[in-house]
């Protein structure tokens, strides 16, 4: 296919030569986490965040390095995952910089410079899809108690 055009190249990359494919999902190992995030995912662990992801954002973005994704059950939880997180990293020195979304609790947004903690309900989380809106970031892979992975029998189909 030597005249052929991007579009086409696009549209059967595997014959195309010069085309390559990323893949989606990159992990990395999680020993290279800053310390404060590990204090923020034992503080969201504590409070039974659901599915919990980091996402290395260093290479793709330069406002934030990482951002840690959570979800609460309802909105009292979500607060109570937010609080904890606060608190938590707020005794060890390091306060928030900014808090956006709290009284709604929908989707509340933890600021802490290089890092950045989004705490959803299920429905926001859904919506905004994070993860595949920042799809190009590398997954941190988490030791199995930080993810707390909702099981088929516990989620909620809506409709």
């Amino acid at each position: 296919m030597p005249n052929s055009t991007i579009k086409e190249q696009s549209l059967s990359p595997a014959t195309s030569g010069n085309l390559q494919i990323k893949p989606t999902t990159r992990e990395l190992e999680p020993a290279e986490l800053d310390e404060r995030i590990w204090m923020a995912l034992a503080a969201a662990a504590e409070k039974k965040a659901i599915d919990t992801v980091v996402l290395d954002l260093r290479e793709i973005a330069s406002f934030t390095d990482y951002f840690i994704i959570a979800s609460g059950a309802n909105e009292r939880q979500v607060q109570a995952i937010s609080d904890e997180v606060v608190d938590t990293l707020k005794k060890s020195g390091n306060p928030v910089i900014r808090v956006e979304g709290y009284k709604t609790a929908e989707w509340i947004l933890l600021d802490y410079g290089d890092f950045v903690m989004h705490i959803f309900g299920d429905k926001a989380r859904k919506f905004y899809d994070l993860e595949r809106l920042w799809r190009e970031s590398k997954r941190v892979l988490l030791p199995p108690e930080f993810s707390n992975e909702v099981t088929g029998s516990l989620k909620r189909s809506e409709s």
